[in-house]
């Protein structure tokens, strides 16, 4: 009679199948069930699955104050565009912890308070909603809207935004479905214009009529791998009622809508802007909905975005401070770089006073700044390593000479 043969409890597979089989008080476990197990364990430990501080009632959640604080680590000024993303991220996540504990009152349902942020390019759009995903520790994706178009044209579809959502968290779909998703570039959705067009606008109307229901939340069917490259996927259900969303934008020349509105102007005098004390040289501080209305975003589209903020436009102290104080500095990266290879490098005052006046002059605020720092640093990163050299100071005239080098003549 043949012997009977041991089966692994989870793979149902023999011992002699198997490299090793493992005997336990009620089954059997084989060796490659052992390592898999011995995976997963890892890499759940790693992604902090199974212990979320959003949804331990005993860990209390970071304070609006607290989130500005952080923020201000590392980035300069905006302080209305701070308040206003520390304020919807607590209620956004008061809100998940409150569902979580199954305490909310049937009679009061809070709703989600998407963003939607205004500000010239190299303001900090990005950065702030980077450094609120990093604080938090949540899935955190970053999506461009000029390549999103209307369902069935060539470009991405709006439910891609949500595909790389859910690869940000390593597919663990309930860690994806409380995220957050930075919409850049919104403003290149805008409708092209009110007069009707024997053509779709599928780049512009066309792809904010697909984002409603995302902002709104709403189970929506996602390709885990992206859409049209596996159209054999199986769709991934995911819930986007506590995902947040933040949008932003440059809405270039908003400022004249702004100024219509207002019954004043962009340029020169004018006596209502006198009489009333409005700051010409920063209309954005009094946008409105309507003024994103008139720009091209839909009704609708701007109904589920009511948080409302801008950035200022960055002055020459506010460029100035971006280069020394925030903790990933444009300088403090430098002498980073220039320490692992053991050189000291130091910045003389008046050279980034240079730096600033250049940034200053292109208007194109801490982008800007950064390539001009770039440009200054990349002769030196290309022949001070090796050479044995342990201290080094930009000054002024050196900086002057490595901007004149890059200016197109």
């Amino acid at each position: 009679m043949a012997k009977k043969l041991n089966r692994c409890s989870f793979c149902g597979r023999s011992e002699k199948d198997v490299p090793l089989m493992l005997n336990g008080l009620e089954g059997f476990i084989c060796s490659d069930c052992v390592e898999m197990a011995h995976q997963m364990v890892r890499e759940n430990l790693k992604s902090g699955r199974g212990k979320d501080d959003f949804y331990d009632a005993d860990k209390p959640l970071m304070r609006p104050a607290e989130i500005k604080a952080r923020l201000d680590e590392y980035v300069i000024g905006q302080d209305e565009a701070k308040i206003a993303l520390s304020v919807a991220v607590y209620n956004h996540y008061k809100r998940l912890r409150q569902q979580a504990l199954g305490k909310a009152d049937d009679d009061v349902e809070i709703e989600k308070s998407n963003i939607i942020m205004i500000g010239s390019t190299g303001t900090g759009k990005t950065l702030l909603a980077r450094t609120i995903a990093k604080m938090l520790d949540v899935p955190f994706s970053i999506v461009d809207a000029t390549v999103l178009t209307e369902a069935g044209y060539v470009g991405e579809d709006v439910e891609s935004i949500l595909s790389r959502l859910l690869q940000a968290a390593d597919y663990d779909q309930p860690k994806a479905e409380r995220g957050i998703v930075f919409i850049d570039e919104i403003d290149k959705i805008a409708r092209k214009g009110d007069n009707p067009s024997i053509t779709r606008d599928v780049s512009g109307e066309g792809v904010q009529q697909g984002l409603l229901k995302l902002l709104e939340g709403s189970v929506v069917n996602v390709p885990p791998k992206g859409g049209r490259k596996h159209p054999d996927q199986d769709y991934v259900h995911m819930d986007t009622r506590n995902i947040l969303f933040i949008c932003g934008g440059a809405f270039d020349g908003i400022e004249r809508k702004i100024a219509q509105r207002m019954n004043t102007h962009t340029v020169g005098y004018n006596n209502v802007s006198v009489r009333h004390n409005i700051d010409s040289k920063n209309l954005l501080k009094y946008i409105q909905p309507q003024d994103l209305k008139s720009f091209g975003l839909i009704p609708e589209l701007i109904g589920r975005l009511p948080a409302l903020t801008y950035l200022r436009p960055l002055d020459r102290e506010a460029l100035r401070n971006i280069l020394t104080e925030p903790k990933n500095s444009l300088i403090r990266q430098q002498k980073k770089l220039f320490e692992m290879d053991g050189v000291k490098l130091e910045f003389a005052p008046e050279a980034l006073e240079v730096m600033v006046d250049k940034a200053m002059e292109r208007n194109l605020g801490a982008r800007g700044l950064r390539g001009i720092v770039e440009s200054v640093m990349t002769d030196l990163q290309f022949s001070v390593p090796g050479t044995g050299q342990t201290e080094l100071t930009i000054t002024a005239d050196y900086v002057r000479e490595q901007l004149a080098k890059s200016e197109v003549l």
